[in-house]
């Protein structure tokens, strides 16, 4: 089966799942959306009030600076494959719950597998902890990591900015740095894989900033 059918089977799958409490009270699944071939993948947290409603995923204000922050990086929406940690929306748009993250993770696995994007960049701290545990995201944000084979860049997410304008200047700088990773050539299976680093091999005193997600 190849990617895009592999993606229709798991979106299937995951409009029939009732493996966690958050099925109940969904109006909509959000498995995620865009090319089954792309080269970057971006992981969010869950889906929103505006996300539940149309069961596509960063459509209310968040998605909109998201749209914003893919031009700083030179990339179009319709480029990039964008999904969440869980696929339906926590109430009042809480924190997703351990429980939920273990109903939602084989989804997300296997769009990965599926998708095999070159770069994942995480927006927010649920979805950084699903590769890297012990991160602090006010010290990581925009750097590159190898985890699993492949490059993972930990950024926040982008709603933290409609809550702290302070960090929207690292988002926006965070993401022009992501071109320069996709014009890089595919690292080597011997490089280093720091699956089970929480530091980059980046300056000792990256800016400090407050953490939302």
């Amino acid at each position: 089966m190849d990617a895009e059918n592999t993606l229709q089977a798991i979106r299937y799958q995951i409009e029939q799942c009732q493996a966690c409490p958050l099925a109940a009270g969904r109006l909509n699944v959000v498995p995620g959306e865009g090319p089954a071939n792309s080269q970057i993948m971006f992981i969010g947290e869950g889906p929103g009030f505006h996300e539940d409603r149309q069961g596509k995923p960063f459509v209310g204000p968040a998605g909109n600076f998201l749209d914003e922050l893919l031009g700083y990086a030179g990339l179009k929406r319709s480029e990039v494959f964008i999904t969440n940690v869980v696929k339906c929306r926590p109430p009042n748009n809480r924190d997703p719950q351990p429980e939920e993250l273990a109903a939602c993770q084989r989804y997300l696995d296997a769009q990965i597998a599926a998708i095999n994007p070159r770069i994942i960049v995480t927006l927010g701290r649920f979805s950084m902890a699903r590769f890297i545990q012990d991160g602090k995201i006010s010290r990581i944000h925009g750097y590159p990591h190898r985890v699993e084979g492949r490059t993972v860049v930990t950024m926040y997410h982008p709603a933290a900015a409609l809550h702290q304008p302070a960090l929207k200047d690292a988002l926006i700088e965070d993401f022009s740095h992501l071109r320069d990773f996709l014009n890089q050539p595919a690292p080597s299976p011997e490089e280093q894989d720091f699956s089970d680093s929480a530091e980059p091999s980046t300056p000792e005193n990256p800016p400090e900033q407050l953490s939302l997600f």
